[in-house]
């Protein structure tokens, strides 16, 4: 059957993820982090205690989504990724379990597609606290159309008519996508050149969700002068895809507790909009 709305509510069962000392350090490398950041990319640095990206949050709440499975039918290959927020109660800790449970908050007829939120809310195993959640968007194209809620719409986070306050530009690696595969999306559009040409392109492109770990790090060490406890929200809408080898240049400007920022290409173009930053 095709997608079905009255499944907005429905949740899955718990799903545990277990990480170490050693999956933290890939993250941070897979997401850009080196010499300069020896805190999250080592366990053995005299006098710095290891540390992890709060944007890590993404590759270990990832058991909420079988989800998606009760929704209806459609082609994963139009599924494509819109919008992603992360939310944390505190710093992720190096080592440890989370059980994790999504729900299928929304589902709205975009007309050329259906447009799925989910929530996925991630439970320290040790403590029983909330750790961590997520939330995201997927936009799947060819599903819409039954005349149904359209949900919400119109700009948000506009960034203002001014200079930034802080610019903030790192260089991806050309092997940059084989590098943040290691954190578990294999998606062969990341990695294989003939299946990212079935999908229109001419290589293979960046996860976007590593475009958010990169634009994570540049709002952690702007905003929170490196310190992770002061991390406490990003939320932004994926725009355009990025290639390895590109420049990332965050712009971010002060707003009450936190900052609006974009993320953009090494031409210029917004690859990451209508974003929004909150620090303790």
């Amino acid at each position: 059957m095709p997608i079905d709305p009255s499944a907005v509510g429905l949740r899955s069962e718990p799903t545990e993820h277990s990480w170490t000392s050693r999956d933290a350090i890939i993250y941070a490398l897979g997401v850009g982090a080196g010499t300069d950041e020896l805190a999250f990319t080592t366990e053995n640095t005299s006098g710095v205690p290891q540390q992890v990206l709060p944007t890590m949050a993404v590759v270990l709440g990832v058991g909420g989504f079988s989800v998606m499975g009760r929704i209806g039918s459609f082609n994963p290959a139009m599924l494509v990724h819109g919008e992603q927020a992360t939310e944390l109660y505190g710093p992720i800790p190096v080592e440890g379990t989370v059980s994790t449970v999504g729900e299928v908050a929304g589902i709205y007829d975009k007309g050329k597609g259906a447009l799925v939120v989910l929530e996925l809310t991630s439970t320290d195993v040790a403590t029983g606290d909330v750790l961590f959640k997520n939330r995201m968007s997927a936009f799947i194209r060819g599903e819409g159309g039954w005349g149904g809620d359209r949900g919400p719409s119109g700009p948000q986070n506009e960034a203002p008519d001014r200079d930034p306050d802080h610019v903030v530009t790192y260089t991806t690696r050309p092997d940059q996508a084989l590098l943040y595969r290691l954190s578990g999306d294999r998606n062969p559009l990341h990695s294989d050149p003939a299946f990212a040409a079935m999908g229109g392109f001419d290589r293979p492109i960046l996860h976007g969700l590593c475009t958010y770990g990169f634009t994570g790090r540049a709002l952690l060490h702007a905003l929170c002068g490196g310190d992770p406890t002061r991390f406490r929200s990003l939320q932004g809408r994926f725009t355009s895809p990025v290639f390895p080898g590109e420049n990332l240049t965050v712009q971010m400007w002060l707003d009450g507790d936190g900052a609006v920022f974009r993320t953009c290409g090494s031409d210029g173009r917004v690859v990451l909009d209508s974003g929004r930053f909150v620090a303790g």
